[in-house]
């Protein structure tokens, strides 16, 4: 495979683009680090918030769970109540090689899990969302990564091909179900690493750093 063949990059939001972490939110709740991650790990934990990504209502989601830990009320609304809290800003690296990918003639899209509410909010808040061609959101198909549904939906909305595709994620889970239909994907560590990559594919305009 070489550059001139990817005509189209897809692009994770949260851990790639966006620095979202709970735990940005938490730590100034708990004092006891070793609590936050009982809670993270054990109440409000990624399986929970998977419905959350799939469009369920997050509101609701949280007074259920909150019904059921009464000791952690306050913490289990903040998921709602606080939820821009959890994310930090943007990785402006990661940023800057976007609009190199984007200035290189190559399509860009967001294929992300997120709650619909949260992207409308962080479609306003980062400017660099205004790069993409498109976005395909979990929250808003009903389906969410690793699932192959998401990934047809975002070659057959946009007319792209898998051998033509580039997808960067910085979840393992995510980048081999890609790859299993074809599509060209990259583990995210950071962004010199997929800068190096997309070098090796030899694309062209894309700098060292």
């Amino acid at each position: 495979m070489v550059g001139n063949q990817i005509s189209a990059m897809a692009f994770d939001l949260g851990g790639v683009l966006i620095d979202w972490d709970p735990r940005h939110l938490y730590r100034k709740l708990f004092s006891d680090p070793v609590e936050m991650e009982n809670f993270l790990s054990q109440i409000c934990t990624p399986e929970w918030h998977l419905a959350h990504d799939l469009g369920a209502d997050i509101a609701a989601s949280c007074q259920r769970l909150a019904a059921l830990h009464p000791g952690y009320q306050e913490m289990i609304m903040a998921w709602f109540d606080r939820g821009e809290e959890m994310v930090a800003g943007q990785f402006d690296q990661t940023v800057r090689l976007l609009t190199e990918v984007k200035a290189a003639g190559i399509r860009c899209y967001s294929l992300s899990n997120m709650e619909p509410h949260a992207f409308a909010i962080r479609r306003a808040r980062f400017p660099f969302m205004n790069c993409f061609d498109g976005h395909v959101i979990s929250g808003i198909e009903g389906v969410a990564k690793p699932d192959p549904r998401i990934f047809h939906i975002l070659l057959d909305r946009n007319f792209l091909s898998p051998e033509a595709t580039l997808f960067v994620d910085d979840s393992p889970p995510n980048v081999q179900a890609a790859r299993a239909l074809g599509i060209n994907a990259v583990h995210y560590t950071d962004a010199r690493q997929i800068r190096r990559e997309l070098r090796a594919l030899g694309i062209p305009r894309i700098s060292p750093e």
